[in-house]
């Protein structure tokens, strides 16, 4: 398994500082591009020698309903990723790759894994609009929503770089800024010791999922 060890403040660095852009080449200004920040160490899985702390968010979920991270997913293993629902690549890239490497796993891994989804785009990401993109792609997984300055600083502790959503002046295209990490969180410490970029394949998922799921380093 491709795997590297990093630090999580230079991963914090990295993730910050090193953005690229991705879309769907489409110049109908109601179809969104993503601007992402970079993973740098090209690598499926990175074990970080100090974990991160879960953030300490309590937003919406796709009932509407109040949901506290800490206190929902505590002692489960669990998968955090940030985006919005009008991505027209890595978001829906990202989440159908756990989709169906979950499958693999047995009935009673999969209750217990939580995949929890946080939107980059509130305004547009509703309770309601969270719930049938989700539906569409796997009905176990948590979708929340909530203030953008919130979600922002909840991502900024994981690294993670999100900016508000905006219209680009020059394409017109809708923008929004993500990083595109995948943070597993362990069901023994709940501290996230792995980190999965974009390059992360449905294989790569499928191979470490039944190791996180126990708490191992995949």
């Amino acid at each position: 398994m491709r795997k590297k060890t990093f630090a999580a403040a230079a991963l914090l660095a990295a993730a910050t500082l090193t953005l690229s852009a991705c879309g769907s080449g489409d110049n109908d200004a109601k179809s969104p591009v993503t601007v992402v920040s970079g993973d740098t160490s090209n690598k499926a899985a990175t074990i970080l020698d100090t974990p991160f702390e879960k953030p300490d968010l309590v937003l919406t979920d796709t009932q509407g309903k109040k949901y506290d991270l800490r206190a929902e997913t505590k002692g489960r293993p669990t998968l955090i990723y940030f985006g919005y629902t009008h991505c027209p690549d890595v978001c829906p890239l990202t989440m159908n790759n756990l989709a169906v490497a979950k499958k693999a796993l047995s009935k009673a891994d999969q209750a217990k894994l939580r995949v929890v989804f946080v939107t980059t785009d509130p305004a547009r990401d509703t309770p309601s609009e969270l719930g049938k993109w989700l539906k569409g792609i796997d009905p176990s997984f948590v979708g929340l929503t909530g203030d953008f300055a919130t979600i922002q600083a909840g991502a900024r502790t994981l690294g993670i770089s999100i900016e508000p959503t905006h219209k680009d002046k020059k394409t017109g295209k809708v923008v929004s800024v993500h990083g595109t990490q995948v943070i597993a969180f362990s069901p023994k410490t709940d501290g996230g010791y792995v980190l999965y970029g974009e390059d992360a394949t449905v294989d790569d998922y499928t191979k470490d999922l039944p190791k996180l799921i126990k708490g191992e380093n995949p």
